[in-house]
């Protein structure tokens, strides 16, 4: 019997350069190139087609903790937006093969029709060690490497995130009503029955993941997707049952016109916020944001509901998040905390009916453990009638 060997591909040399001067030497994989970005970490083990995708991550450039990526190649059905949104994607090993029955890419394929650079051969470990310890970092990502390069004015070049009003570069240019048919994994008998007439929900797209918009329409919602930049009235002449703040990237504090509508619109509607969107909602109560070391990016966060003391486990992407004394206590009310390091994951004002939570209950990747959220906000939609 003759045995087929799998002969590695011969990659040209990549350097990964961190703004405190650290380099390290890799190979390139996807496209060949140059990009710069905020380098973070994700502990995912699965699902880097949607974290590819995710508006979350515009302007970052993602490593992965788990050492193979790219076993089960990519599809044209699990993506979260319709482009790849990272600046750069760092893997220890890219997979040479994948396997899996919807399968219609590699991954590498797919990155380098999208003109996605990224780097691999390096120790991710020591990678993920360094950004624990010292805090995320801009980046510079080249391939092929050129050690007379002058890196340092690269990495310079980098723009912070902490300051920055990225939503204006991921939200949609107009407003629009969400027609796509209900996504086939997501069948649940946990589900509730679509009502009689539906729930009319305003959207508002600050980098919205499509799963969270799938949710919404399984619950019986008509959901009409409004820029980030929509005002209070136009929001309120589509006559909508509730309003929902979605997720995006970066710093909450500069996207002041989302904040200013949301704090119009408390008390109209039901409002429920995920992820940016949640810490909108925060601000729009009056409290503040600060940025975390190396934030929370993964699909395995501990978060506890402080009520009832279960805990969920959770998907999350964010690097900001809400201060807890920033909050006025005698009128919001926090829900749920992340037990790796007691930062704010949920929020509640009952008297003028909106709530948020600084995870991702629509998964994808990750845990459904949370996806109740979804009912709640359409049941208090059905209370008020």
């Amino acid at each position: 019997m003759t045995q087929s060997l799998i002969v590695p591909k011969i990659r040209k040399s990549a350097v990964l350069i961190l703004e405190d001067g650290t380099i390290f030497q890799g190979r390139a994989f996807g496209a060949l190139g140059e990009t710069g970005g905020e380098v973070v970490f994700n502990t995912s083990m699965t699902g880097y087609q949607e974290i590819l995708t995710d508006p979350s991550y515009y302007g970052q450039i993602v490593v992965m903790t788990y050492p193979l990526i790219g076993n089960y190649g990519v599809n044209d059905e699990d993506v979260e937006s319709g482009k790849i949104q990272v600046s750069g994607f760092i893997v220890k090993e890219p997979s040479l093969i994948p396997s899996n029955w919807r399968c219609q890419r590699t991954l590498e394929e797919w990155m380098q029709s999208r003109n996605i650079v990224g780097l691999c051969g390096i120790d991710t470990r020591a990678l993920v060690r360094k950004l624990r310890n010292y805090g995320v970092m801009r980046g510079v990502v080249c391939s092929p490497g050129d050690s007379s390069v002058d890196w340092k004015a690269k990495v310079d070049a980098v723009p912070s995130m902490a300051g920055a009003d990225l939503v204006k570069y991921v939200t949609t240019e107009k407003p629009y009503l969400w027609t796509e048919s209900l996504h086939p994994y997501l069948k649940s008998k946990d589900i509730l029955p679509p009502p009689e007439k539906p729930y009319k929900v305003a959207a508002f797209d600050y980098g919205m993941k499509q799963n969270i918009l799938r949710h919404l329409t399984e619950r019986g919602c008509e959901v009409h997707v409004v820029p980030s930049y929509a005002k209070p009235d136009e929001v309120m002449a589509l006559a909508p049952d509730g309003v929902f703040l979605s997720n995006g990237p970066g710093d909450p504090e500069p996207v002041t016109y989302a904040i200013d509508t949301v704090r119009q619109l408390l008390g109209k509607v039901p409002i429920f916020g995920i992820c940016l969107g949640h810490q909108i909602l925060g601000l729009a109560l009056g409290g503040k944001t600060y940025k975390l070391k190396f934030g929370h990016r993964g699909a395995n966060q501990p978060v506890k509901h402080l009520p009832t003391g279960k805990i969920d486990i959770t998907s999350q992407n964010h690097g900001f998040c809400v201060d807890y004394d920033s909050l006025d206590k005698k009128k919001v009310s926090v829900t749920h905390i992340n037990l790796n390091d007691d930062t704010v994951e949920g929020l509640e004002c009952a008297d003028l009916r909106c709530f948020s939570v600084q995870y991702h209950p629509e998964a994808s990747p990750g845990p459904h453990d949370a996806a109740h959220h979804f009912d709640r906000f359409v049941e208090w939609m059905k209370e008020q009638g």
